[in-house]
């Protein structure tokens, strides 16, 4: 089956045709700017382009930078504020003449990388954390997904975990990878606490640097690395489309 899936993030939205029995991308991946500020108009005409890309009349999955039940946007951490209580599938729809399924950008890379990838046939409980912009989560049981966790919002001494947690703030601290790691190990801390997973997959952009963090992690769960990068959200959002067949 081939689906359209589409990555929206903090600073562009990729997308690009996926074969949903093997994974795989069909075409090299098309990326554009994220409008800034990511308003529901401008960010619809964003997702347009990458269908008008592509030529596609078919059906389309997104992953979107926020929490969202039956398609409507229920938060907007990093996005704007606008988007609370917009039905982000109906506009996407709209916007590119596409059936469309929207689910969140964590959730999507998460059920790409539990068919596909570092979780594929793990059982138990699975955390899964993308780190880049923010921090996105996602959580398996014996391979079920609970939606829209969000846990990169947790308040760690006193303060949002994606401040001083997530890669952005890495930047914006110009932290050094052994001191940001710090932090970041004090959040799987948390997590491990509240959920004791039997494995924390690691996402994201920050992922790729992974040698120059895990060395400092200090969880008991096992920490491994997510396989399928910076393909993983768009063909997490083609998995989710797939109801549409």
């Amino acid at each position: 089956m081939e689906i359209l899936g589409i990555d929206i993030g903090g600073s562009g939205i990729k997308g690009a045709p996926v074969d949903t029995e093997l994974g795989s991308l069909l075409a090299p991946r098309f990326r554009v700017p994220t409008p800034m500020p990511p308003k529901p108009r401008t960010m619809a005409e964003a997702v347009a382009e990458v269908t008008q890309h592509f030529d596609w009349h078919g059906p389309v999955g997104c992953g979107f930078p926020a929490s969202l039940r039956h398609g409507v946007a229920l938060t907007a951490a990093n996005i704007n504020k606008k988007w609370i209580g917009t039905n982000a599938a109906a506009l996407f729809a709209g916007s590119t003449g596409c059936p469309m399924v929207v689910i969140n950008d964590a959730d999507a890379a998460g059920l790409a990388e539990m068919t596909f990838g570092a979780g594929r046939d793990r059982k138990g409980v699975v955390f899964i954390v993308t780190i880049g912009t923010g921090l996105g989560t996602v959580l398996f049981i014996d391979g079920q997904m609970l939606p829209n966790t969000d846990l990169g919002h947790i308040e760690i001494n006193g303060k949002d975990a994606e401040l001083t947690a997530s890669d952005a703030a890495r930047k914006r601290l110009k932290l050094s990878w052994e001191d940001w790691a710090l932090y970041f190990n004090e959040y799987l801390i948390r997590l491990e606490k509240l959920f004791f997973p039997d494995l924390f997959i690691l996402g994201g952009g920050a992922s790729k640097k992974s040698e120059r963090f895990m060395p400092y992690l200090t969880v008991q769960a096992e920490v491994v690395v997510a396989q399928l990068l910076n393909d993983a959200g768009i063909v997490g959002a083609a998995l989710a489309a797939r109801s549409l067949l």
